[in-house]
């Protein structure tokens, strides 16, 4: 068995629901990645994705400077544990549609990230000419800077 905590990212950039929206690009820009965990104090309280900024933010007319990613971010996460097997986080992103998924600890604390791409990256080994395709299409991105 495969645990999550075998194939998450750690070490993820959060933000709080006060920081303005502009940040958020600007982190997802620098960082090469399309969310962010929205914490207050350390437990997370949300998620911010690139596609939240352009629907709930440029496309109606926000300021970027002055909107809170509290505007904007989605509230209602589902959460990976450390210690949950792979097979069953990959049905539960299936079933809601969803490519990444923050990992918590038993206090809600953010402790990493978990997308498509960790789980097909790290089982490349994988004897199966389709895993190892997906593996390198998957390959989680770097910071470009």
């Amino acid at each position: 068995m495969t645990r999550v905590a075998d194939v998450m990212t750690r070490g993820v950039r959060t933000m709080t629901p006060n920081d303005p929206v502009l940040a958020a690009a600007q982190a997802m820009d620098e960082l090469n990645v399309g969310v962010i965990p929205v914490c207050e104090g350390d437990k997370l309280v949300g998620m911010v994705t690139d596609r939240d900024i352009v629907v709930r933010g440029v496309a109606q007319n926000c300021d970027a400077q002055t909107t809170k990613l509290a505007d904007v971010m989605s509230t209602h996460v589902r959460c990976a544990r450390e210690d949950e097997d792979v097979d069953e986080v990959l049905s539960q992103m299936a079933e809601a549609q969803i490519r990444r998924m923050p990992v918590v600890d038993d206090r809600e604390r953010v402790v990493g990230m978990i997308t498509l791409g960790d789980i097909a990256a790290k089982n490349g080994e994988d004897d199966s000419g389709l895993a190892a395709s997906l593996s390198d299409i998957s390959t989680p991105a770097e910071p470009d800077r």
